[in-house]
């Protein structure tokens, strides 16, 4: 089975695929076609050590990566206008341009070097979606939790009746990762059915003009600082997933200290990667 073949498998079986290639070809027809069958990245293995990686990473943001000396042959002369980002007349080769995925929601996550500021900036994001009558969650230590709860009320959010709406929830970061955790993983299927039936209780609750759900989440960042990374951006790909389907806003708070060693520098990057926005 060839590459165009199997990605034509993978796309009917699991249409909600990544697909990368990973190939000597170097067609124009072939990188067409394979672009044709929803891959979102293509790369030559003569450049795989310097694009391989790249390419990864802007796919896993929803982004199209084609790999150097061939986007000009796929997109030549005015086909490159539609092509948002790309630069082939700056200079500069080997670096192509991603194509941003517009349909992608707000998803951000926000790095704290003190404990005690972290529910602060969760605060700061509740605030405004509670006072405006939408719905709010938040899912976190029980000293976060605590934390936040007395800042929005010395902000003025009447939490209590927030609460008795049913528009602010607040649960424990390691019972809900229990609901959906198999052998260390994030397992799809048990989040998407946990996340669904919280995230339509929230958005029935919600009284907004224009109801909206805010989420705090320290899920994955729990999993980060246990030291289970690929669990930790597993299930931030898997969140972005939720972002196309409910009208949600999340934040995702982590601790500078989860990142001190020179060897963890390209799990920060990683997790920034499955993020719409980086605080900081």
């Amino acid at each position: 089975m060839n590459g165009l073949e199997a990605a034509r498998r993978i796309r009917k079986l699991a249409p909600d695929s990544k697909i990368i290639f990973l190939t000597q070809e170097s067609s124009a027809d072939v990188v067409r076609e394979a672009l044709s069958l929803g891959a979102l990245g293509y790369v030559v293995k003569a450049h795989a050590g310097t694009e391989l990686l790249p390419a990864v990473q802007a796919v896993l943001q929803g982004k199209q990566f084609v790999g150097s000396g061939l986007t000009g042959r796929i997109f030549p002369s005015d086909a490159e206008m539609h092509v948002r980002g790309s630069h082939h007349d700056d200079g500069i080769h080997g670096n192509p341009q991603p194509i941003e995925d517009e349909s992608r929601r707000n998803h951000e996550v926000q790095f704290y070097s003190e404990d005690a500021s972290l529910p602060a900036g969760f605060a700061s994001f509740l605030e405004a979606a509670l006072k405006a009558g939408n719905a709010g969650i938040v899912v976190a230590t029980e000293s976060h939790r605590e934390s936040l709860l007395h800042i929005l009320q010395a902000r003025g959010v009447d939490v209590a009746t927030a609460i008795e709406e049913g528009r602010f929830i607040s649960l424990d970061a390691a019972e809900m990762l229990s609901t959906f955790m198999v052998n260390d993983l994030p397992d799809p299927v048990r989040l998407f059915k946990v996340a669904g039936e919280l995230l339509a209780g929230a958005a029935r609750a919600a009284k907004g003009d224009h109801p909206r759900i805010s989420v705090c989440a320290e899920c994955a960042p729990s999993l980060c600082a246990q030291g289970k990374a690929d669990a930790a951006i597993q299930l931030e790909h898997l969140c972005n997933e939720i972002t196309k389907t409910y009208e949600v806003d999340i934040l995702c708070g982590y601790m500078l200290e989860s990142f001190q060693r020179e060897s963890h520098i390209h799990i920060y990057e990683r997790i920034c990667a499955e993020h719409s926005a980086v605080r900081i």
